[in-house]
């Protein structure tokens, strides 16, 4: 069961922070919400810590694929220089025996 937003509307809170007054005191009010401080703080710092391995992920991803695609490159430059050559000196070659 799903309750609606809407119902959480100004008398519903009043009601809700009379009990909570009722149940822990007045006393101990402030130290409950120290404590929700405090929950909220190392939930975001938590949420930041995953968002940053996720980012630091995705960028070493990101430099992994560059990385390879400079290799790849480099492989073909060096392929197309050994096929020159070899060409170079087969014409070489033909020249001289003619």
């Amino acid at each position: 069961m799903n309750l609606p937003l809407a119902l959480l509307d100004g008398p519903v809170i009043w009601v809700v922070l009379f009990v909570v007054l009722l149940l822990f005191g007045g006393s101990k009010l402030p130290e409950l919400a120290r404590g929700l401080g405090k929950a909220k703080r190392e939930f975001k710092k938590a949420s930041d810590d995953v968002e940053d391995e996720v980012r630091n992920a995705v960028e070493e991803d990101e430099r992994k694929k560059y990385r390879q695609k400079q290799v790849e490159d480099e492989e073909r430059a060096a392929v197309r220089a050994k096929i020159e050559a070899e060409e170079r000196s087969k014409r070489a070659q033909d020249g001289n025996q003619n």
